[in-house]
């Protein structure tokens, strides 16, 4: 027998809206509504779209030690991260392999940490195990989370807080939006300005039909997240980085934090952090590259990538119909050899090879509000 999936508080008003609902990560949630993926994702781009993502793990670390104790689990600076900042995580393994992406932000008398649904239970567990007897670790089960991405979003949330337009990219505070305490950061997974907004699960429907009642304002589901996130160059857990993969070959060098690198004054001092150093130093065997499909024919995951003679070298992680890029895109694994931008491949799709090239991502330019 299946587990019964579970329900964000936002359920009901999915359904009121004519959601497609689908399982995932043990959760029913929306994957269209009637506008179609197509036109969310457009009117995302081009207004704003607001997103359920209240399946997503909710924690506070709570003790003076918490930021110094989170170090021991991730490649991070978190001691020095400044209160009302976030900052993107990686937990590692003792291979330095990625076991789940997450966002850390100091609200000051605390961490507050958001992890990825389909990782939520090890990760709790995991950090309750590793950091229990240095902080307290209290999963926020009572909260929603909503996220509304595009263009408009600093309008429309400034109608119920004009402190959120003070905010910059991955900047956070504890506001009243319509007389409920949020949590709110400028950051998102679309690549596009932004906020996601931690609520109270009672207050959730209430503030979610206000958003929705701004002329701006879509509901999205999980089809047009995904073409987005695609778009922006973003990794899916569980896709494109998994506990096959290490941050540098993930190509996620960028989020290990100078002063954790080797040289650094915190350098290592995480699971696998060896393993890490000694491939930033030597370089790692594959790598994570974007593509762009020259036939115009969608590559799906999981499709093998061959070189010009037809050696299988790797494989496809995610790949769709970009709608704003107005093609098709994808990334996956190749040999560091053949990870090059504009180095040619193809992509095997139902049986037949298709022209594709390595491409540097974004394949569609963020515009995160940086002040």
């Amino acid at each position: 027998m299946n587990a019964p999936l579970n329900h964000t508080p936002l359920y009901d008003l999915h359904a009121e809206l004519g959601a497609k609902m689908v399982p995932f990560a043990g959760y029913a949630m929306p994957v269209q509504y009637p506008l179609g993926i197509l036109k969310e994702h457009q009117h995302t781009r081009l207004q704003a779209g607001l997103f359920d993502v209240s399946h997503m793990g909710q924690v506070k670390l709570i003790g003076p030690e918490a930021a110094a104790a989170l170090e021991t689990l991730v490649p991070v600076d978190i001691q020095d991260l400044p209160v009302g900042m976030q900052r993107y995580a990686l937990f590692t393994d003792e291979n330095g392999a990625i076991l789940d992406d997450l966002m850390v932000s100091n609200f000051g008398d605390c961490l507050y940490v958001v992890v990825n649904a389909a990782c939520k239970e090890q990760d709790i567990a995991h950090m309750k195990k590793h950091l229990g007897g240095r902080c307290e670790v209290v999963e926020l089960s009572d909260r929603a989370l909503l996220a509304l991405q595009g263009p408009s979003a600093a309008a429309v949330l400034s109608r119920l807080s004009p402190a959120v337009a003070e905010l910059k990219f991955m900047q956070n505070a504890q506001l009243e939006l319509d007389g409920v305490l949020c949590y709110v950061s400028r950051s998102g997974y679309t690549g596009e300005d932004g906020y996601e907004i931690s609520v109270p699960a009672d207050q959730a429907e209430q503030l979610a039909r206000l958003l929705l009642a701004e002329p701006e304002v879509e509901a999205i589901g999980l089809g047009a997240r995904d073409s987005l996130r695609l778009e922006a160059g973003l990794c899916l857990y569980g896709h494109d980085i998994d506990k096959a993969t290490t941050p540098i070959e993930g190509s996620l060098l960028w989020a290990i934090s100078k002063n954790r690198r080797p040289g650094g004054e915190r350098a290592g001092g995480y699971p696998g952090a060896d393993v890490v150093a000694r491939q930033i130093a030597e370089g790692v065997q594959k790598k994570r590259v974007g593509f762009i499909v020259k036939d115009k024919v969608p590559v799906r995951e999981g499709a093998e990538i061959t070189d010009g003679n037809g050696n299988v070298i790797g494989k496809v992680t995610s790949g769709g119909f970009g709608p704003s890029f107005a093609g098709p895109v994808g990334m996956g694994y190749v040999p560091a050899s053949h990870a090059a931008a504009g180095t040619a491949l193809f992509a095997i799709v139902r049986g037949k090879p298709v022209s594709i090239e390595v491409a540097k991502t974004p394949f569609v330019p963020q515009r995160y509000y940086r002040g």
